[in-house]
């Protein structure tokens, strides 16, 4: 079974207009575009080679600048196949922002549609599931597939901010969000959705969902839900901050120059 290509937008365009010197040990250089070609489900997690930017700051804050210089694109690549689901996810940090959602659960690709639009990540999913009986196994697959992504993605997490803090407003609702990527998984979900179903979609799995996210990625995570009434805004909301909030985290600290944020020297889930 194959997928269709999904590529990526040239990383250049988001760099010359933030263009700052750095020091060389932490520079990349040259212009080209992270691809998503189709490929064969299979047990494999593939990462895309090295990508370059041109001299300044490139895709989420990376420091760009010499010219023999790279850095690694932080591109995560997942195929999860179980009795119960086939899922595949694809997750570019440094990416603009294109979202290419199939999960067989429409609710979910339109919260995964904030995902991309707000954290400026390319996001793929296509998943095909049990759906006939609930949504239930899609929904928790995914997320575990997308948690497994962002640990490749991030790999040893060196120069990152590590943190990240957001309040998303969206109508009536206003929910917090605030995480570290520390490789400790923890979740703290105080949302109050008031209606046991948007459409199809069940409100429980909005939970399960960053449950499943967490344990995967390593990602300390703790989401606060400061007033709404309407099940739909109060969700979209969520993710929307969470996508922010992720965004800051993996965003680059060019006053760190490539070390790890932590006083231990070490991010890892281990």
């Amino acid at each position: 079974m194959t997928t269709a290509p999904f590529v990526s937008p040239s990383l250049s365009r988001l760099s010359s207009a933030r263009a700052s010197p750095v020091p060389k040990s932490s520079a990349r250089s040259g212009s080209a575009g992270v691809g998503f070609p189709a490929r064969t489900y299979g047990p494999s997690l593939r990462l895309s080679p090295p990508v370059m930017a041109a001299a300044g700051v490139g895709g989420n804050g990376a420091p760009v600048g010499s010219e023999n210089s790279t850095v690694s694109s932080r591109v995560g690549e997942v195929k999860r196949v179980t009795k119960e689901t086939n899922v595949h996810v694809k997750i570019n940090l440094d990416g603009t922002g294109v979202a290419n959602s199939s999960s067989g659960i429409p609710f979910l690709d339109h919260m995964l549609d904030q995902l991309a639009s707000h954290g400026l990540f390319d996001v793929y999913v296509k998943a095909t599931g049990d759906t006939h009986i609930d949504d239930h196994h899609s929904n928790e697959d995914i997320a575990l597939a997308i948690g497994t992504a962002l640990l490749q993605a991030l790999g040893d997490r060196k120069g990152i901010n590590r943190f990240g803090h957001f309040t998303a407003p969206l109508d009536e609702a206003a929910v917090e969000v605030i995480l570290d990527l520390s490789g400790r998984p923890h979740l703290s979900c105080g949302l109050s959705i008031p209606t046991e179903r948007v459409g199809a979609y069940d409100t429980q799995l909005v939970e399960h969902f960053f449950q499943s996210l967490v344990n995967t990625s390593g990602m300390t995570l703790h989401i606060r839900q400061l007033a709404g009434n309407n099940s739909h805004h109060i969700i979209e909301a969520t993710f929307k901050a969470f996508a922010r909030a992720l965004r800051q985290a993996t965003e680059y600290d060019l006053r760190r120059q490539g070390t790890i944020p932590s006083s231990k020297g070490v991010l890892s889930r281990s």
